[in-house]
């Protein structure tokens, strides 16, 4: 059986109270009866719980994490930097799975609520175009730190830390345009999210610079899936006069392309050209070169943490933040323009 304070205050002689001040450090206790009790800790060989000291001081030394999706990659990178500097300060982490459900949101928030921790990261599902009066209420009285991770709560203001997602579908549009592109085809992830309207007006803003009309029957909505990616991407392969490109705007979404583009026995990028939004290592692996727009995965979670413990640190403490982070285009050749003979 686990030691309890109830044990230690009965060998003690002294009250539960009495051995919860010096566990805590919190009150007068005669140094007799502190040196007492603290050989009596030793002897007994207890060592308190997180739980139980969190229920005497009420507050954990925990940081909740709440992402749409830990199976992508892009989130398991994040995870990674949020994660590294958890353990150099010492903090522990509890990660929920949203699974883009603005309900299992709200439950983790109340769970994480529950659990008295100290500060929340969260990469939000919250959309503009639905209103949760629920969800609102819900975070905004938390009564703790919120930061954002490349996510945005519609109606509510938090501080966060951003990729720079107009700019990112700006370079890599402009790449495959560069390359000779004329006809570029693009597959959105969910439009009611803001990520995906900046790519969006990324692609938007690169043609019209350039002079290229945007013939919106090359915008096809996705949801950040490989599945419908490879559906939408069957749609373009099958049009009488379809892109010599596709801008995939997620990394999943890229792989969906591709496994509709094999299957088509159409090659890239001499059949068709694609280029990728966010890092694809399973790709890379392959050996495959898909030219992508890489965001910053890991100083995403470092930066989002970092800003959390400075407000924990009661730095900028009513101070209304916002960090954006540049991504980066990399070319490996899928990008290019083959004409046909």
């Amino acid at each position: 059986m686990p030691v309890t304070i109830n044990d230690i205050a009965k060998k003690a002689g002294v009250s539960l109270a009495t051995v919860s001040r010096v566990l805590n450090d919190s009150g007068y206790v005669k140094q007799e009866t502190r040196e007492k009790i603290l050989s009596v800790i030793k002897e007994l060989n207890y060592t308190p719980s997180a739980i139980a000291r969190s229920l005497s001081t009420s507050k954990t030394n925990t940081i909740g994490v709440i992402v749409p999706e830990i199976s992508n990659p892009f989130f398991g990178e994040v995870i990674k930097g949020i994660s590294d500097v958890a353990d150099e300060n010492g903090l522990n982490i509890i990660l929920f799975d949203s699974n883009e459900s603005m309900e299992k949101e709200i439950k983790a928030l109340k769970v994480l609520k529950e659990q008295r921790i100290q500060g929340i990261l969260i990469a939000s599902t919250s959309v503009e175009d639905k209103f949760n009066s629920e969800y609102i209420v819900t975070i905004e009285t938390m009564g703790i730190p919120i930061v954002l991770v490349d996510g945005h709560v519609t109606h509510a203001n938090f501080s966060g830390v951003f990729v720079d997602n107009i700019k990112g579908a700006y370079e890599g549009t402009e790449a495959l345009i560069k390359a000779g592109h004329k006809k570029i085809g693009v597959i959105t992830g969910r439009m009611n999210s803001i990520p995906a309207q900046d790519r969006l007006l990324g692609y938007k803003k690169a043609l019209t610079i350039n002079n290229i009309p945007i013939n919106d029957k090359y915008i096809l909505t996705g949801n950040y899936k490989l599945e419908t990616a490879y559906k939408k991407m069957k749609e373009l392969i099958r049009m009488e006069d379809r892109p010599t490109a596709v801008f995939a705007c997620s990394n999943m979404m890229t792989i969906g392309c591709i496994k509709a583009l094999q299957e088509e026995k159409l090659k890239i990028p001499e059949d068709m050209a694609i280029l990728g939004f966010d890092k694809n290592d399973v790709l890379d692996m392959l050996g495959m070169n898909i030219s992508n727009v890489v965001g910053p995965t890991i100083e995403l979670g470092r930066a989002s943490m970092e800003m959390l413990i400075e407000y924990l640190n009661h730095k900028h403490s009513k101070e209304l933040r916002r960090i954006t982070l540049l991504p980066e285009l990399v070319l490996k050749g899928s990008e290019r323009y083959i004409p046909k003979k």
